[in-house]
């Protein structure tokens, strides 16, 4: 006897067939598409970083103005230093924390911003003259309410003065924690400082309930006290010895008070004479 169309068999072949073609047709859209979309992930990357250092404007050619302004280079974090090992237009250091050969296990205390791993170089970016930068962009990420935040921060060229910060990826709750990307909470962020003048490498910048009462303060979110506790600790991680903070103290130290430069000014003008 024929089998009719409403057959099992008929209709398992007819369901296979187009799961087949479905397949094909979605991977190979993925594959074309693919070029398209890192593309534009790395025109994003650009433009956050451009508008981290203030230098992005509506309508402006993002590939030329970060080619001409901007300078990518990889720090190695324990030491601070620069390293050719990596090329910065290519190096991932999110992807470099996930290899035990490129990467560290953080744990306890250590792991304030709830990473786990994280990278032993991280690429940063200069504006300006790249060996007397005007801004230092430091690529930052930690944990949120929700999820995993990732961010620029924005320093001036002294290595302790912030310019701004944004975050382009986040999870958290709009009207809350997403307000983390309010122009007017970033523009709290603008002149704050980051470490004493003791010297050390221990960030004292930080979120705080009831408004901002030293250099250190910014106003913590309304209404959003685990996204602000994960923004403080995000930034007192990187800005650590764990993260940033050898390769801050570089400019910190190069970074020499106005008073000290007539003092030199006047012991030269004693030599002088």
């Amino acid at each position: 006897m024929a089998q009719g169309n409403n057959s099992i068999k008929k209709i398992l072949i007819v369901a296979f067939s187009l799961c087949i073609v479905c397949s094909v047709i979605v991977s190979t859209a993925a594959v074309a598409l693919r070029p398209t979309q890192q593309l534009n992930q790395e025109l994003d990357r650009k433009t956050n970083i451009l508008n981290v250092a203030k230098l992005y404007e509506p309508g402006m050619d993002v590939e030329e103005a970060f080619n001409e302004q901007i300078t990518g280079r990889v720090v190695e974090l324990e030491t601070g230093e620069y390293t050719d090992k990596y090329d910065a237009d290519e190096y991932d250091g999110f992807e470099a924390s996930r290899d035990p050969a490129t990467g560290r296990t953080l744990s306890g205390d250590r792991d304030i911003a709830g990473l786990s791993r994280v990278e032993n170089y991280s690429t940063v970016y200069l504006v300006g003259d790249p060996d007397s930068p005007e801004q230092i962009v430091l690529p930052i990420r930690g944990q949120g309410l929700w999820g995993r935040m990732r961010g620029f921060l924005s320093v001036e060229g002294d290595g302790n003065t912030i310019v701004s910060i944004t975050y382009y990826e986040h999870s958290e709750t709009p009207g809350l924690g997403a307000e983390v990307n309010n122009p007017r909470w970033q523009a709290q962020w603008e002149g704050k400082k980051i470490y004493n003048d003791e010297g050390d490498l221990s960030p004292e910048i930080h979120l705080t309930k009831g408004g901002a009462s030293s250099e250190y303060e910014v106003d913590a979110l309304s209404g959003a006290t685990l996204t602000s506790n994960g923004v403080t600790n995000m930034l007192q991680f990187w800005l650590s010895e764990e993260g940033f903070g050898p390769y801050l103290a570089r400019f910190r130290e190069n970074a020499e008070p106005d008073d000290a430069e007539d003092t030199d000014t006047n012991f030269n003008d004693v030599e002088g004479a």
